[in-house]
């Protein structure tokens, strides 16, 4: 029997955070024996590539800075409407080739307005098909501080009766249920699925089970904007009682050529001997699950994969501009003990040294409690949407 078509749809603009998830849900639906095709309209992230999964690399754009006001396309250069009429002509040329069953799009229409331009001419022509795919929507337990806007709500709530079918929503409603940050919610009915939170549980080929024995694990994801909690966690180690231990400092794929040096030289000069500095690592998970204690920015992915290590753990959310999703986050799991929580406007060597020692203070978290299954979830109910299509 041939395997059903999905085309999923992920544009990341300042971290790697949502391609890494669209990953980790492509993954598990190829293991649901579908057909899966993956496209990306970021820069390209090196060591993502995924088993059974194809990958179409749209010309790629990012955000200037965390506003998401400017989007820049490879040179660095603002796009403008020919570079827009070409990257909507290559989306519509890859669905119209792959003709999917599904259609899973990351994060519209409750985020990614700036690509409007390719999306909503997709979405029409997808729509009007006479082999009309089953449309899906991917989004987090938690929207960003922009996407609260009233206004903005109501023309989410709009596109998504327009086209779409389902909302999968990647969260655990016990912790944070979607009306929290989407007053909507409740008219989405019986279309809204809550799937649990995606976690890349996959083993690094070849990792060490026990890498990062005893270590603190400091990391900011990707790197774009965790570059200052970086060096701070540098300055504050001196400061604390776990001082004598190795900290691992992740800098991310993100962090410039400049400020890698400057990271690795504060080390130097400030580690003891004791501070190591790298870039991303394959197996963070495994760090996480060893680690003394990890210090990290409160994105989506890096919080669920302390909560499935049990891990001791501070957080600093990422407040930047109109950002309150991290915090929210954050918050939620801080006031049930099972992180130590530090605003991002109280970030020094000190109050980061004192947090620190209030985590290591603690037991570890107790794992469980929260559903973490949401990419075998997901994957399971977009196979069954898929084999519904009678096609």
């Amino acid at each position: 029997m041939n395997r059903k078509r999905v085309l999923v749809y992920v544009q990341h603009l300042l971290g790697v955070g949502h391609l890494r998830r669209a990953v980790t849900l492509a993954r598990a639906m190829a293991e649901q024996q579908l057909d899966v095709t993956l496209l990306s309209g970021g820069y390209e992230v090196p060591g993502l590539a995924a088993p059974g999964v194809r990958w179409i690399q749209l010309p790629p754009a990012a955000a200037l800075d965390e506003r998401f006001a400017v989007l820049v396309d490879a040179q660095g250069n603002a796009v403008n409407d020919a570079w827009r009429a070409h990257r909507k002509e290559a989306l519509l040329g890859a669905w119209r080739k792959l003709e999917p069953h599904l259609l899973l799009l990351e994060l519209f229409p409750f985020g990614r307005r700036q690509m409007r331009f390719e999306i909503l001419p997709w979405l029409d022509e997808a729509a009007a098909a006479a082999h009309r795919p089953v449309i899906v929507a991917s989004v987090r337990d938690v929207l960003g501080g922009g996407q609260r806007d009233p206004a903005r709500q109501d023309e989410m709530l709009a596109l998504f009766e327009r086209y779409f079918d389902h909302l999968l929503v990647h969260g655990d409603p016990e912790w944070l249920p979607f009306d929290r940050t989407f007053r909507h919610a409740a008219a989405l009915g019986a279309r809204l699925h809550y799937t649990g939170y995606v976690v890349d549980r996959r083993e690094s080929p070849g990792a060490n089970e026990f890498a990062g024995r005893g270590e603190i694990v400091v990391s900011a994801g990707g790197g774009a904007v965790g570059e200052r909690l970086l060096e701070t966690a540098i300055r504050c180690r001196a400061h604390t009682r776990l001082a004598g231990l190795t900290w691992r400092v992740l800098a991310g794929v993100n962090v410039t050529p400049t400020s890698w040096a400057q990271l690795q030289a504060l080390a130097a000069q400030l580690g003891s001997g004791r501070v190591i500095v790298e870039r991303s690592r394959n197996d963070f998970p495994v760090l996480l699950r060893n680690s003394s204690l990890s210090i990290s920015q409160a994105g989506y992915n890096t919080l669920m994969e302390i909560l499935d290590a049990g891990a001791r753990a501070v957080v600093v959310p990422f407040a930047a501009g109109a950002e309150i999703e991290q915090t929210v986050r954050a918050k939620t799991f801080a006031a049930a003990g099972r992180i130590e929580l530090l605003e991002e406007t109280m970030l020094s060597p000190q109050m980061l040294a004192d947090a620190v020692d209030r985590a290591a203070s603690r037991p570890r978290p107790a794992r469980g409690g929260v559903d973490l299954e949401g990419a075998r979830k997901s994957a399971e109910r977009i196979a069954a949407w898929a084999r519904g299509a009678t096609w």
